[in-house]
């Protein structure tokens, strides 16, 4: 079974552009019904960034059936993620810079945790950023990592309103 990986930018742009969670709860239901399924899933490190906020979408990530659908159930593995950040953005990374990355290595670490791994992303591809302003489509192609957008994403999971 494909697993996608979404990354926190795909929750963030759907709740605040697309599908505001008060206005089409169904959405929201059909992803949590994804999660549950083991179509969908985030790294914690992901989760967390998203969970933090108090606005509605935190709280609907931190109710408990929510997370525990949507969290990736394995550990990060800190060597990958090394990996990632010193061969995706650069392996002399100085503090600021490594701030500028946030989170994304650990998005492309679970997606080489195993096969048939998708990122998903509202990030767009711009192979000539360097170092910290890579994008994460770039990373993953860097990796042989597919990504999709969100919308492929509900195209291929069949969401309809």
């Amino acid at each position: 079974m494909t697993l996608y990986l979404l990354d926190a930018n795909v929750f963030i742009r759907a709740d605040a552009d697309y599908y505001p969670l008060d206005r089409i709860p169904g959405f929201w239901a059909w992803l949590h019904g994804m999660a549950d399924a083991g179509k969908i899933k985030t790294p914690l490190e992901i989760y967390d960034e998203v969970a933090k906020s108090s606005d509605q979408l935190g709280q609907w990530l931190r109710q408990p059936d929510i997370r525990k659908a949507i969290i990736l159930p394995e550990p990060t593995n800190p060597a990958t993620v090394e990996q990632v950040i010193s061969q995706g953005y650069a392996p002399d990374l100085n503090d600021i810079e490594f701030e500028a990355i946030g989170r994304d290595p650990f998005l492309v670490a679970a997606a080489l945790h195993g096969p048939n791994r998708f990122v998903v992303t509202r990030e767009v591809s711009k192979p000539s950023k360097q170092r910290q302003n890579r994008k994460v489509p770039d990373i993953c192609d860097g990796f042989r990592v597919p990504w999709i957008n969100d919308f492929e994403l509900w195209r291929r999971l069949d969401f309809r309103i």
